[in-house]
């Protein structure tokens, strides 16, 4: 697999319901046209996140069904919604068998294959800190769960449920936020639930190329105390890190196996240690959406070890869309910047086509919207730049920003980088602000002066001149304007090695009327 890898989250259920309304025939996995999945390849994506493949649970979706904070969800996403556009949550597994509304079971090992074939990956999920609260696992099993101590039952009675067998079980619970009622909480500090969560997910590694794991830093053991063993019965801590031994065990026949943590609070290095080749960046798209641009330089500075295994997203099936959380102008260049720095580049489906209504993982049926035409045309022309291997193979570098008076603009707003693999070079410059700049871009890479800078893939109002004496790029860019430009360095004797555009066809700004 290629460096700073190209995922495409897609909700499996709304994708087979959306197929099916287009051949107009039920879809499977099974039965997809290989001309969908190559065309997803063709845009420039190494590996597929089918979210949500696994059976899902009937105690999970009768508890969404009588959730009115739901009900409230779906009437605003889905208005005239009726109860057969609900499943359980994709989050709340009753086993990791592939859901009978998706297809036979053997269709997924099928689909893997054929995947692989086109030059796709399959990515998976797994869900370490929790269960359907009616998965086998509760009655045979109940030892395997948080099982509250007595003060903590009455203190916090939505945090437990009763199984029909008489246990009184925690359910899964993220300390910030209410617990999942759909759930169980599995105890991490159990031996055995250890050993039996490492074969599911040897198992399931066997069906997919990697797995997106869920909440990963609950299973740390310094979470799991802290949420805990203040109310656990039968919590205690054991020496060894659960993601350490799970992980060396399925790459002991997987050695090139993808894991992917979905991490928060500061916890990704942990994680990196412990065996994840990716994990969340939440930290980036919370400073694009609202911290200081200083933050974000900040941020991009980090150790190129660190940033390599970043997962960089703007939206998800847990985040706002795009369009609505940034707006549509910022939203573009934060996906610029999301796209063309170091580690993963995290993409929703419906992204590409600037759909705005977020869908709760419950609902199966999505609404009908419009593709945005300016933001279809950004996406395609970005992702066929992205997909260069200068932007995969290449070396990339932060470049110093410059102006020249106070009145063209704060230069901390402004963010350059470079990448470049052997002769072959881009440019990007972003403005991530809603004022207009003039600046100067420091290259850095020895660009000869006379020079100019023609941009490929550029947003809003933008202007670059000529390389000046000193290697810089004279640039101006409108509110949220950004580009990025191809260029080849040109060998030379008795000097540094002076750079030229690749291609001196300029099209028109994405962001244009």
């Amino acid at each position: 697999m290629r460096r700073h890898p190209h995922l495409l989250e897609i909700n499996t259920r709304l994708l087979l319901e959306r197929l099916s309304l287009k051949y107009r025939r039920p879809m499977t996995l099974g039965t997809v046209p290989s001309e969908e999945w190559e065309r997803l390849r063709e845009q420039g994506f190494d590996m597929l996140w089918l979210m949500g493949v696994w059976q899902r649970s009937p105690g999970a979706r009768a508890v969404a069904l009588s959730h009115g904070g739901l009900h409230q969800v779906l009437d605003e996403t889905l208005p005239g919604w009726t109860d057969k556009d609900v499943a359980g949550s994709p989050y709340a597994i009753a086993s990791y068998t592939l859901d009978p509304e998706l297809g036979r079971p053997e269709e997924l090992p099928a689909l893997k294959k054929h995947l692989n074939y086109l030059g796709l990956r399959l990515i998976l999920d797994f869900v370490p800190n929790h269960v359907a609260l009616d998965h086998p696992w509760t009655a045979a099993h109940p030892d395997w769960f948080v099982h509250p101590k007595s003060e903590a039952a009455g203190a916090h009675p939505d945090w437990f449920f009763t199984t029909p067998s008489g246990h009184v079980i925690a359910h899964g619970r993220d300390p910030y936020f209410p617990p999942w009622t759909d759930t169980a909480q599995l105890n991490f500090f159990s031996p055995d639930l250890r050993t039996a969560l490492t074969g599911e997910l040897i198992r399931v590694s066997e069906l997919s190329d990697g797995l997106r794991c869920d909440m990963a830093m609950l299973g740390l053991n310094r979470v799991f105390d802290r949420v805990w063993t203040p109310f656990a019965a039968n919590a205690g801590p054991l020496a060894q890190e659960f993601w350490s031994e799970a992980i060396s065990q399925v790459r002991r026949n997987k050695p090139d196996f993808i894991f992917l943590a979905e991490a928060y609070w500061d916890l990704e290095w942990p994680l990196h240690e412990l065996g994840f080749d990716f994990t969340y960046d939440k930290r980036l798209y919370d400073r694009l959406r609202t911290a200081r641009p200083e933050d974000l330089h900040a941020h991009l500075s980090a150790d190129a070890g660190y940033q390599n295994q970043c997962a960089r997203f703007i939206e998800n099936h847990d985040e706002p869309r795009a369009v609505k959380a940034f707006g549509k102008a910022k939203s573009l260049a934060a996906a610029m910047i999301m796209a063309t720095v170091p580690g993963l580049r995290l993409y929703f489906d419906g992204q590409s086509r600037g759909r705005s209504i977020r869908i709760p993982v419950q609902l199966i049926r999505e609404p009908a919207e419009t593709t945005d035409p300016v933001i279809k045309m950004f996406y395609r022309e970005l992702l066929e730049t992205v997909n260069d291997s200068c932007f995969h193979a290449g070396t990339w570098n932060l470049l110093k920003v410059f102006t020249d008076s106070a009145d063209q603009g704060d230069p901390k707003s402004l963010f350059s980088w470079c990448w470049q693999h052997g002769i072959e070079g881009h440019l990007v410059v972003v403005n991530f602000s809603e004022h207009s700049v003039k600046c100067r871009i420091d290259t850095g890479r020895g660009l000869a002066p006379g020079v100019k800078i023609i941009p490929q893939v550029s947003v809003s109002r933008i202007r670059a001149g000529e390389v000046d004496s000193h290697g810089r790029v004279p640039v101006e860019l409108g509110p949220w304007g950004c580009f990025i430009a191809r260029f080849r360095v040109l060998p030379r004797r008795g000097g540094p090695a002076p750079a030229a555009p690749l291609e001196t066809l300029e099209r028109k700004p994405a962001g244009a009327a």
